[in-house]
């Protein structure tokens, strides 16, 4: 498909001498395209080896799209085989929330939740299920291993000049002091900021039609549920190839 970014920019912001970092943007239950990205990688890291690699998910894994399980089976190797960082999006954030209290259900569901539960082979079909019923057929079904996934998720990582969030941060407040919320949620104070921050942020969770690249920031999130289009960028010194 025809991009109407060019194959790479370059920023002012770097990572560490021989480093390369591939992020990828939000997935939402696209394991076909992940898989497709996951091969690029591999085929890029051959082709172009280099000292130090960082696999980088942006997060929003579930939901919406169809193949919500088997995108955390294919992030569960990458965490293992790769030591691969997978941040904690805002879907996550409410799957979560939907273990501790079974009343999320709703709220969930508007957000693709049905999806997910389906890819998990929990069919909603008897309006009279509580959600508390929902909620143990869920539990039941979820694998330990994507349990050990969203134990091991992180709320932002930073390497070299590059910050690595899920929907951004709140100007003018350090790094060390950001809220979670707005870490996994934050849209228009961030998006509206011209501000230099204190690193170069690559995030997700606001839908953009190709990579929406700025002085400050860049958002890779190409709604790939929807459109097709799953973005994963590698970047290397100061330079972001569009893999």
């Amino acid at each position: 498909m025809h991009r109407p970014v060019p194959s790479s920019r370059s920023v002012a912001a770097s990572t560490p001498a021989d480093t390369r970092i591939y992020a990828i943007g939000d997935i939402h239950g696209r394991a076909d395209l992940l898989s497709e990205i996951i091969a690029r990688i591999d085929d890029d890291t051959r082709r172009r080896p280099i000292a130090h690699t960082v696999e980088v998910y942006l997060g929003d894994y579930i939901d919406r799209g169809p193949g919500s399980r088997a995108v955390l089976d294919l992030l569960a190797v990458r965490l293992v085989a790769n030591r691969a960082v997978c941040l904690r999006g805002n879907h996550e954030a409410v799957m979560e929330g939907f273990f501790q209290d079974p009343n999320i259900l709703p709220h969930w569901l508007q957000l693709g939740g049905l999806q997910t539960l389906a890819s998990y082979g929990i069919e909603l079909h008897d309006e009279t299920e509580t959600a508390a019923a929902v909620q143990r057929r869920f539990v039941d079904a979820f694998p330990r291993e994507h349990e050990l996934v969203m134990q091991c998720m992180h709320h932002q990582f930073s390497c070299g000049d590059f910050l690595f969030v899920h929907a951004g941060i709140r100007p003018d407040v350090p790094l060390d002091q950001q809220d979670i919320n707005d870490l996994i949620w934050i849209r228009d104070e961030f998006l509206d900021s011209t501000r230099k921050h204190e690193r170069f942020v690559v995030h997700g969770h606001t839908p953009v039609p190709h990579p929406d690249i700025r002085p400050n920031r860049i958002n890779i999130d190409t709604c790939a549920w929807r459109s097709g289009t799953l973005t994963c960028i590698a970047i290397e010194g100061s330079t972001i190839l569009f893999l």
